[in-house]
């Protein structure tokens, strides 16, 4: 008797259980009513005595072994609400899904790669930021009407309490301050980050998105040195036959100001919704560094000049891919994001 428990312990223990079939065998075999285990609960009557007690104990161990995995499996197969598969090849990996980057993180890193190209550093500031970084070193006096523009997240001191001069930074040209301020021209570097203004988030807006700025000091630096560098960026990211124009416009940080302007993607200049039937679509700002600007970070503005620019990573992405919705980028949908592969 203690052969035959000993035999059948190993055949349940090895007994491979994949799928619902397997297990209804298995139930059948050992542990139904007219299983082998019951045979041999029958015939425990024709052990000696003095050996029943024992033999009695290994049975009962064996069919707790047994009940016991079948009910593991029976809920596994209950969880799943499918069969187990089990590959032919026990020594093959599971397929690997790769991941894709994110259109803003591709974007971003051929912006750097052109400006790279042109001799631009990439530099880098906090996004929590003084009044004088974001606002007063950039030519914005107290009560300016820009200030209001630029829809400020103020930092709490606690219970409520505002903390006039310090925000969550509107705009990168706070790394652009900083720069000037600990570094001596020659300056030629660009500046991306994240961004926080208050607004509502629509399918054109949101509370928070990525620019990239760029600023370039030095002697003599002229008008066309600004423009020369934002066309061959333009046909570097959005293809050769592309068209860009400049707007005349007002920056309190820049002197003369413009602002930029491409060929609609779309329409290819026809005229479309997206681009209001104007065949232009504006991609960001720039013009020349104001002297009032250089002069608060200890630049002397009669030996240097410069240029400096803006634009949003979002929209050049929106533009290159063609998407028409700003709130896809936040939203962590696999769908979308699967078609950057």
């Amino acid at each position: 008797m203690n052969e035959q428990i000993q035999a059948i312990q190993a055949e349940v223990e090895s007994f491979l259980i994949s799928n619902e079939a397997e297990l209804e065998q298995f139930r059948i075999a050992y542990v139904g009513r007219k299983g082998r285990l019951a045979a041999l609960f029958d015939g425990l009557k024709d052990v000696p005595a003095e050996n029943r007690r024992d033999v009695g104990q290994a049975l009962n161990a064996l069919k707790q072994l047994a009940e016991g995995k079948f009910s593991l499996a029976q809920e596994a197969f209950a969880d799943s609400g499918s069969s187990v598969q089990v590959p032919d090849d026990l020594t093959l990996t599971d397929p690997i899904m790769h991941g894709s980057m994110h259109p803003l993180t591709i974007v971003r890193a051929r912006i750097l790669e052109i400006f790279n190209r042109m001799g631009f550093s990439v530099s880098d500031g906090p996004e929590i930021e003084t009044d004088f970084f974001n606002f007063t070193a950039l030519n914005f006096p107290p009560n300016h009407p820009a200030r209001e523009m630029q829809d400020t997240f103020f930092i709490e001191k606690g219970k409520g309490e505002i903390q006039d001069d310090v925000l969550l930074r509107t705009h990168t040209s706070n790394v652009q301050v900083r720069l000037m301020q600990y570094q001596k021209p020659p300056i030629r570097s660009i500046m991306p980050g994240r961004v926080f203004r208050n607004e509502a988030i629509s399918a054109r807006a949101h509370c928070l998105f990525h620019q990239v700025e760029g600023l370039y000091v030095d002697e003599d630096v002229s008008f066309k040195d600004l423009k020369d560098s934002l066309y061959h960026f333009a046909k570097e990211m959005f293809g050769k036959d592309t068209k860009v124009r400049f707007r005349p416009s007002y920056f309190p940080f820049t002197e003369p100001s413009a602002e930029m302007d491409i060929t609609c993607l779309l329409c290819k200049g026809d005229g479309c919704n997206v681009c209001k039937q104007a065949g232009w679509v504006e991609i960001g700002g720039a013009g020349m560094v104001d002297p009032n600007v250089l002069e608060n970070v200890g630049i002397d503005s009669k030996k240097y000049s410069g240029f400096a620019f803006g634009m949003g990573i979002e929209r050049i992405t929106m533009l290159k891919y063609q998407i028409k919705d700003l709130r896809l980028f936040t939203e962590n949908d696999v769908r979308f994001l699967r078609q950057f592969n």
